[in-house]
């Protein structure tokens, strides 16, 4: 029967001809990847001590301390530390710290090829399917029982396809496309679905946007995302040394439990509004709404593209006064490059503050957060209640250059305003 790049992916973890969805399967795991919030301080090194375990195999699993670096406190330093030393003494070489959030260090650092199975303890960790693997958000308990075999059960998800043809409109983003979607599958719409993104948008996006588009789909709440591997995964491939691995297309006539087109030549910049990431409209329909933050960065809006599109458009301009704009590229690699061209140079001179490669802001605990009363229009992947500070504080996603308009004039703006 013939399958989805899901199901294909999914069959060769299994060592099988064929799956589908529905199906329940025991996987090889290729590569698997833990933070420092979610790491081996929670139960995984207490519960390998009391098994006698060893891990699997270290070449294949990555540890990137990236939500508590630089550590705001004594605590967050504590658990950092615990992290660093739990890798060394366990042989995993591919630890990272200070390089960024763990997203971007594992496709940089070429921890992920097309094909393979990739799990992580964090959410996002499905961002690698932009790179033609499947690659999904695991618990610890789960974490510990890929640690210990190499192996974990998965149901293989039906899939949703998710077309887009035509080119995006100036001041139109990847970021706008993720909201768009999200906005007609709902915040749950895709649970334990594939999300399967296709057709000529995609195919003429660099490897920074659809970065954002995978590393969006949790929150439509599906289980993966996954763009096929075409020249622009293999020249990005390519760049860094990365190897090619197998690279998956779906079938004709693969099942797809739902359809979705769109033209990417109507849409507009979108925002999604306080405290629902599915709570999308028109950033230009919101209304008069001021602002006290705005952030760029994190492992979905803090790349080179993103950088350098803020920086375009914040040329020769300055933030409004009292607004804080904050910028944290998405790794050191991005910090550098865009070190080297400039851009950071035009975003302080506009009046931003650039901070460290880090996850503080995106999740509230440093570098960022925010106050009671306080708005901040982010470039982030989540807006829910507390998320970037406290709990009686609002939050705007958009897109970076609807973050950069917005910071020069202090409200929510349609950045083609400023195009």
């Amino acid at each position: 029967m013939p399958m989805t790049i899901s199901e294909k992916l999914l069959a060769r973890a299994a060592g099988k001809q064929e799956v589908h969805g529905g199906e329940i399967i025991q996987a090889k795991v290729d590569k698997a990847m833990m933070d420092d919030i979610l790491g081996p301080r929670i139960e995984i090194a207490e519960k390998m001590e009391l098994l006698g375990a060893k891990v699997w195999d270290p070449e294949r699993v990555t540890i990137i301390s990236d939500h508590y670096t630089p550590p705001a406190n004594a605590t967050q330093a504590e658990i950092v530390k615990f992290t660093r030393e739990w890798a060394c003494a366990n042989g995993v070489e591919h630890y990272y710290e200070f390089a960024g959030p763990c997203h971007q260090v594992m496709v940089e650092k070429g921890r992920v090829s097309p094909g393979e199975l990739v799990v992580g303890t964090d959410s996002h960790t499905c961002m690698y399917g932009a790179l033609g693997a499947f690659s999904t958000g695991i618990g610890s308990t789960e974490m510990l029982g890929v640690l210990v075999t190499g192996e974990i059960w998965l149901k293989v998800p039906q899939s949703i396809r998710v077309r887009f043809d035509g080119t995006l409109p100036e001041g139109v983003m990847a970021k706008d496309v993720a909201l768009r979607t999200i906005g007609t599958v709902g915040h749950s719409g895709a649970t334990y679905r594939a999300l399967e993104f296709c057709g000529t948008t995609f195919e003429a996006m660099p490897m920074d946007e659809r970065l954002c588009m995978t590393n969006m789909a949790v929150e439509a709440g599906a289980k993966n995302g996954v763009i096929a591997c075409d020249e622009i995964t293999r020249a990005y491939l390519r760049e860094r040394g990365i190897p090619e691995g197998e690279a998956f297309r779906s079938d004709p006539g693969a099942d797809y439990l739902e359809d979705l087109s769109f033209s990417a030549g109507e849409l507009a910049p979108l925002c999604a509004c306080p405290h629902e990431v599915d709570n999308v409209t028109e950033i230009a329909n919101v209304g008069d709404v001021a602002i006290h933050q705005a952030y760029i960065g994190s492992c979905t809006g803090g790349r080179y593209h993103d950088l350098k599109a803020a920086a375009r458009l914040l040329k020769g301009k300055k933030i409004a006064k009292g607004i804080r704009l904050l910028v944290s590229p998405a790794s050191r690699e991005v910090w550098e490059a865009c070190d080297r061209d400039g851009i950071l140079t035009t975003l302080s001179e506009a009046g931003a503050t650039i901070l460290a490669s880090s996850c503080g802001a995106c999740l509230g605990v440093h570098s960022g957060a925010i106050g009671a009363g306080e708005v901040c229009v982010s470039a982030t992947n989540r807006n829910f209640i507390g998320r970037m500070g406290s709990k009686y504080g609002d939050v705007y996603l958009a897109s970076p250059l609807s973050v950069a308009a917005s910071a020069v004039t202090g409200r929510l703006t349609d950045p083609r305003t400023m195009l």
